[in-house]
């Protein structure tokens, strides 16, 4: 068997084409071999540096110390709607059991026995005598006053001054109080006393300041301070002849003419009044 022809392709002709200056097996045409590439050496890891977390920056004594008073603050409030709270529920609740209603007071009579004003000095003196009607419409519930100051006033000008010793208003009950007021040689504005000498009828206010407090039962509550105020009250100077000739006994005065001035009870806190 002889041997069989294979016919070239067209490639192994015509070979591809070399760059100029280069041979099929990477030598240059000059003779010399190229220089390699030289290989990039790996970065080198760097080794693990231990780093500590900083320290945060020391606090300020003005911001501790306003830190503090805000939370002080804080408390104090919720403690104050609290007790606020506590007291609401606790009034609710006598109001439901006791139905509390307030005492009334009325000034019943009034009798001015003198009131004389100097025209060369300009001093006041008066004299009158009043009773009050104190009444407690509740059924459990009794107010104890302590001492009470009294004043007299006509159109802002203090007439006469005094006092009653303090007095317990038990429940469902009606007190009166009788109350003798005078002055003597008391000093007013000149155009006050010529106000006052031309009168005949004179308008009075009558103030009562005193500190009352509540007891149920066994309860007392702290008493508070408390002015009782009486308006729409008009008096005449009345002269009372207190000794007759001698063959005749002694004449009565005549009663006080009766009246009916109701009072405000308010609350007093310094000047205040509410």
């Amino acid at each position: 068997m002889g041997d069989r022809a294979y016919a070239t392709t067209g490639n192994a002709q015509n070979p591809l084409p070399v760059p100029p200056g280069r041979t099929l097996n990477g030598a240059t045409t000059n003779g010399t071999t190229p220089k390699p590439v030289p290989a990039v050496p790996p970065r080198a890891v760097p080794p693990y540096q231990y780093r500590p977390k900083p320290y945060p920056p020391p606090r300020s004594r003005y911001t501790s110390r306003r830190n503090w008073c805000c939370r002080c603050c804080l408390w104090l409030t919720l403690i104050l709607i609290g007790l606020v709270f506590l007291a609401a529920i606790a009034a609710g609740v006598l109001y439901v059991l006791y139905h509390p209603q307030k005492p009334t007071f009325n000034v019943t009579s009034l009798r001015l026995i003198d009131l004389n004003v100097s025209s060369s000095s300009d001093l006041l003196s008066a004299r009158l005598n009043f009773t009050v009607t104190a009444r407690n419409p509740n059924q459990k519930i009794s107010f104890s006053y302590g001492d009470v100051s009294i004043s007299a006033f006509s159109n802002s000008v203090d007439l006469a001054d005094g006092s009653i010793p303090a007095f317990l208003l038990d429940p469902n009950n009606v007190t009166i109080i009788p109350v003798s007021l005078s002055s003597s040689g008391r000093s007013v504005d000149p155009s006050e006393a010529s106000d006052l000498m031309k009168k005949k009828s004179y308008p009075l206010e009558i103030e009562l300041d005193t500190k009352a407090g509540v007891k149920i039962g066994r309860l007392r509550s702290f008493k508070i301070a408390i002015r009782v105020s009486c308006t729409g009250i008009s008096a005449k100077e009345s002269k009372v002849v207190s000794m007759a000739p001698s063959p005749s006994p002694r004449v009565p005065p005549p009663p006080p003419p009766s009246i009916d001035a109701k009072c405000k009870p308010k609350i007093k806190i310094l000047s205040w009044t509410f």
